[in-house]
């Protein structure tokens, strides 16, 4: 009889998940999608890299960016990038994320088909998304946002910066491994973490004259022994597409926050403290930078030809 019980609650708890992927769907008008920005190029681009949880460490950098009186006119978020980008875009402070960050139900994110050893659709991150910022559409935010995704049809890098925020997180999120492909009009998504895990190129493409990068990935040198293959080489595969990025950001910042990553409140805690630590170190040479970048931008409009009256 227990068996006859747990059998009965497990198919209609598969039978409410199958309804949940409803969800999926959103009107045409909202499926995310890609425009040019208009008005003047971005000043500042905050440029945030993927890596799951790692991710919560975004938040650590953040306070100290505001603190410091800096505040982006453009976000480029990759996987957990965007998903923080996004809310940080939608008038979440650095401290109100925090606190999402600490209460954060990390349960509410898993589905039961996961049980049944199949990958997560995703529906819940796109729920949580769509909750937090009031259902609002990516150029209904307060700070330009654009996302980045990989296409799976032809394996190309693509922006979202219209359409349903949810959903363009949801696909700039689906990590391969743990996530199903999302369903986007006529293509399939996946991770962006794929092509590239912290878009600093998309900024400089999408006009952004300074740029503030910051990756989250592990450092090779925190690897610990008897890690598993596939691990060591996408580990590998990351810091290699990292660095052909990394020549084009002003400033880019990568907190040490161990190997493992983990979903426990004190993971999150403890990385948003490191990171936040890591980046008042690096205050100085943030400020330097930026220093230097307005010293350019001041020769370039006294070099400018100015019209008469």
């Amino acid at each position: 009889m227990p068996i006859a019980r747990t059998a009965s609650a497990l198919a209609c708890a598969l039978v409410l998940a199958a309804c949940g992927l409803a969800r999926d769907s959103v009107p045409a008008d909202r499926l995310p999608r890609f425009s040019p920005l208009s008005g003047p190029a971005p000043r500042i681009a905050l440029v945030l890299g993927s890596g799951g949880p790692r991710g919560f460490a975004h938040i650590g950098v953040l306070k100290v960016l505001e603190e410091m009186g800096i505040h982006p006119d453009l976000i480029v978020g990759s996987s957990v990038g965007a998903m923080v980008g996004v809310l940080y875009a939608a008038g979440y402070d650095a401290r109100s994320l925090e606190r999402l960050a600490a209460g954060l139900n990390v349960m509410q994110f898993y589905e039961l088909r996961e049980l049944l050893k199949k990958r997560s659709t995703g529906a819940a991150v796109q729920d949580y998304v769509d909750e937090k910022v009031d259902g609002r559409t990516l150029e209904q935010l307060r700070i330009p946002v654009a996302l980045a995704a990989t296409r799976l049809t032809d394996h190309k890098l693509v922006l979202f910066d219209r359409g349903d925020a949810g959903l363009a997180v949801r696909a700039s999120a689906a990590d391969p491994d743990n996530f199903e492909p999302v369903r986007i009009g006529a293509d399939l998504y996946a991770d962006g973490d794929e092509l590239s895990p912290v878009p600093i190129h998309a900024a400089r493409e999408l006009g952004a004259r300074f740029v503030i990068a910051v990756d989250v990935s592990a450092y090779a040198r925190t690897t610990p022994p008897g890690v598993p293959e596939a691990w060591i080489d996408k580990d590998a595969r990351r810091a290699r597409q990292i660095r052909a990025e990394a020549p084009q950001a002003d400033v880019l910042l990568h907190p040490d926050l161990g190997y493992y990553a983990g979903f426990s409140e004190s993971y999150r805690r403890r990385v948003m403290s490191v990171a936040e630590a890591y980046t008042r170190e690096h205050m100085a040479r943030i400020r330097a930078a930026l220093s230097a970048f307005e010293a350019r931008e001041g020769k370039a409009d006294a070099a400018s030809p100015k019209r008469g009256g």
